[in-house]
C-alpha cells in the first residue's frame, strides 16, 4: 500500500480512435497515494523506448517513484524500460496475467479516463488528442487538488469539490 506521494505508480494503456479511425494508444500513469497523473501520453504506436521517454519526462517535475505496477504487455517488459528502472533504483512490480487486480489503481484510473475523457471527446488529430487528454488529466487530477493524509478515507477518486482551487 501506498504511504505517500511517489511510493506507487501505476501505469497501463487504453486503446481509442481519432474521427478517421485512425487508432491511437494511450499511456496512464497514476500516483497511487495522491492520485495525482503525472501523465496522459498520447501516440500513434508505443514501445519500450517510447514509455521511457514518457518517464523521463514526467520524473523530472514529479521525482521518481519508488516503485511502478504494470501489466505484461509488450510496451512493459522491454529491456528499455528495465534498464531505466535499474539505474534509478525503481522496482517495477509486474500484475500476475490475466490478474488485473493486480494494478487496481490503474484500472480504476483508466475507467475514469475512458468514461469522462476518451468517450466524451471526438478527437481531430493526434495533436487534439494530446490536448484534450492533458486538459482532462490537469484538470481532473491536478487543479486545486492535494493529497489526501494516511488516515483519510480513499474509496473515490477526487470530487469536484476537492478539485475547486482554493485562494
Amino acid at each position: 500500500m501506498a504511504g505517500a506521494p511517489n511510493d506507487i505508480w501505476a501505469m497501463d494503456f487504453l486503446s481509442d480512435q481519432l474521427f478517421d479511425g485512425t487508432r491511437i494508444r494511450v499511456l496512464t500513469i497514476v500516483d497511487a497515494h495522491s492520485r495525482i497523473s503525472p501523465a496522459i501520453d498520447v501516440r500513434l504506436s508505443y514501445r519500450g523506448a517510447d514509455v521511457v521517454d514518457t518517464l523521463e519526462r514526467v520524473t523530472a517535475c514529479y521525482g521518481l517513484p519508488r516503485q511502478v505496477r504494470l501489466d505484461n504487455g509488450p510496451e512493459f517488459i522491454s529491456r528499455d524500460l528495465d534498464l531505466w528502472a535499474c539505474a534509478r533504483g525503481v522496482v517495477l512490480d509486474f500484475s500476475r496475467p490475466g490478474k488485473p487486480t493486480d494494478n487496481a489503481s490503474a484500472e480504476s484510473f483508466n475507467g475514469k479516463v475512458r468514461a469522462e475523457c476518451l468517450n466524451a471527446n471526438w478527437f481531430l488529430s493526434l495533436e487534439d488528442a494530446r490536448r484534450k487528454c492533458e486538459a482532462w488529466r490537469w484538470t481532473t487530477t491536478r487543479s486545486g487538488h492535494t493529497a489526501r493524509s494516511a488516515t483519510e478515507p480513499r474509496s473515490s477518486w477526487p470530487t469536484p469539490q476537492d478539485r475547486v482551487l482554493r485562494p
